[in-house]
C-alpha cells in the first residue's frame, strides 16, 4: 500500500498515551479529574445562545454564507479591535473569519509555505503552530521559551544559523503552555526583527481577555508596524466559552489575509450563519460575561496554586492563560513528564497534560488545565497529594 508522506512527517501524538489510559481508567468505574484538555466547561453566555436560536429559526439563514464571513460579523471584529486595542481594522481588506483559530492558521500555513520554506516556532508551543507548516511541506526549526533564555538572542542565533533565511515566526502570548508574557515592547522588536530579515509573523492571540493580577496582554497588532509583516488569531472559543461553536478571525496584513480568504473560497462556503450572527453579538454585545469567565478562572488558578503548595509543590501563579504550567518536582525529574503524567493519572486519579506534547524544552514540565470547579480541583489536590507523599 502506499504511505501517506504528509501523515508520514508527523511524530506519533504524546498525549494518546495519556488519554488512552484515562479513557481505560473511566472504563473501569474510576472518577479522573480531567485537567488534561484546556476544553472550557463553562456554558456559552445566555444572550450568544438565545441569537443562535432566534437566527437558527430563521430559513434564510440556512443557505451558504460567506467564506471570509458576513459583512456585519467583520464590522463587528474591526469595531472589536478598536474598543479593546484601538487598532484600526479595515473590514474588507484587513479581517477574514475562520472556523476557529486552528482552522485558519493551517489553512494560512498552507497557503503561504511551500517544501522547503523554514519556519521558526517556540518551543514548547502549541502544536498546532508547528505542525500545520510540517504538514505544508515547510521545515520548522524551534526557539525555547524559558526564563532563562533571551528570546531574542536565541532568535538570532537560529536565523543566522539558517539557510534558507526563515519565511515565518509563529509565536502565542500569552503562551500555551508555558503562561510566559509579553509587553508591547516585545512586539515592537519583533517588529522590527521580522522587516530586517524579511520574514512574516503570525501570532495567536487566544488567551486575550485571560490577564490576572492587573495584567492587561496587549494585541501584536499594536505594535508599529505590525500590519506591515504580519496577522493576528483569536477565538471566541475561550473568552466567550464558544469552543464548540468554531469560530474565529484573523486580521493585519493585508496581503496574508487576502491569501487566506481565497484559499478558503476554494474550500469552504463560511460558518454556519445563525453562528456567525451570534458571535456578531458576543463581540457587539455586553462584555460582562467575559469578565466573570475571567474572574471564575482566577479563583480556580487561585486554588489550585494554593492546594499545590500546601502539600509542597511550588508553582509560580501564572499572570494569564487558563493553565498552570508546573515543574516537575525534584524526586520525580527523571521520570519525564510523560512517566510522571501516567503516575499522576494512576495513583492519583488526576489527568494532566506531558509538557513533551508541547516540545523537547516542555518535558521538565505538565500543563494543568483550569476546566474544573473549584470542589474538583480541591479532590484533584487531594488525589495529588498521595501521589507525591506516597
Amino acid at each position: 500500500m502506499h504511505k501517506f508522506a504528509r501523515m508520514e512527517r508527523l511524530p506519533p501524538y504524546v498525549f494518546a498515551v495519556v488519554n488512552e489510559l484515562k479513557m481505560q481508567m473511566r472504563r473501569q468505574g474510576e472518577d479522573v479529574i480531567d485537567l488534561g484538555m484546556g476544553n472550557p466547561d463553562l456554558p456559552t453566555p445566555k444572550h450568544i445562545v438565545d441569537k443562535l436560536v432566534e437566527a437558527a429559526q430563521k430559513g434564510v439563514n440556512h443557505r451558504y454564507s460567506a467564506s471570509r464571513g458576513i459583512k456585519g460579523l467583520r464590522n463587528a471584529i474591526s469595531g472589536w479591535y478598536k474598543r479593546r486595542f484601538d487598532v484600526d481594522i479595515d473590514p474588507e481588506t484587513e479581517a477574514v473569519v475562520t472556523m476557529g483559530a486552528k482552522e485558519g492558521l493551517a489553512h494560512l500555513a498552507l497557503v503561504m509555505l511551500s517544501p522547503g520554506d523554514v519556519v521558526f516556532a517556540t518551543d514548547p508551543s502549541y502544536p498546532i503552530h508547528p505542525y500545520s507548516c510540517i504538514i505544508a511541506g515547510a521545515d520548522v526549526r524551534r526557539i525555547p521559551v524559558a526564563q532563562d533564555r533571551d528570546f531574542f538572542e536565541d532568535l538570532l542565533v537560529a536565523t543566522r544559523q539558517t539557510w534558507p533565511q526563515p519565511k515565518l515566526l509563529i509565536l502565542s502570548y500569552p503562551q500555551n503552555p508555558t503562561t510566559a508574557l509579553a509587553d508591547l515592547a516585545f512586539f515592537e522588536r519583533i517588529v522590527e526583527f521580522a522587516k530586517e530579515h524579511k520574514m512574516y509573523v503570525i501570532h495567536d492571540f487566544a488567551y486575550a481577555d485571560f490577564g490576572y493580577d492587573g495584567y492587561l496582554p496587549p494585541s501584536f497588532l499594536q505594535a508599529k508596524g505590525a500590519k506591515d509583516v504580519g496577522v493576528e488569531f483569536f477565538s471566541l472559543t475561550k473568552s466567550y466559552s464558544m469552543a464548540g461553536w468554531r469560530v474565529g478571525f484573523c486580521c493585519g496584513n493585508p496581503a496574508m489575509v487576502h491569501a487566506l480568504t481565497r484559499i478558503k473560497s476554494y474550500l469552504d462556503y463560511g460558518i454556519f450563519q445563525p453562528i456567525q450572527i451570534a458571535a456578531t453579538v458576543a463581540l457587539n454585545g455586553p462584555q460582562e460575561c467575559v469578565r466573570e469567565i475571567m474572574d471564575e478562572h482566577q479563583l480556580r488558578r487561585d486554588t489550585l496554586i494554593q492546594g499545590l503548595q500546601r502539600i509542597g509543590w511550588e508553582v509560580p501563579p501564572p499572570k494569564a492563560t487558563m493553565f498552570v504550567w508546573a515543574k516537575i518536582p525534584e524526586a520525580y525529574a527523571k521520570m519525564g513528564s510523560v512517566e510522571f503524567s501516567k503516575l499522576l493519572l494512576r495513583e492519583g486519579q488526576v489527568a494532566v497534560s506531558p509538557g513533551l506534547g508541547f516540545g523537547h524544552f516542555g518535558d521538565t514540565h505538565v500543563r494543568f488545565a483550569l476546566v474544573e470547579n473549584q470542589h474538583r480541583i480541591k479532590q484533584a489536590v487531594r488525589g495529588l497529594k498521595k501521589v507525591l507523599s506516597g
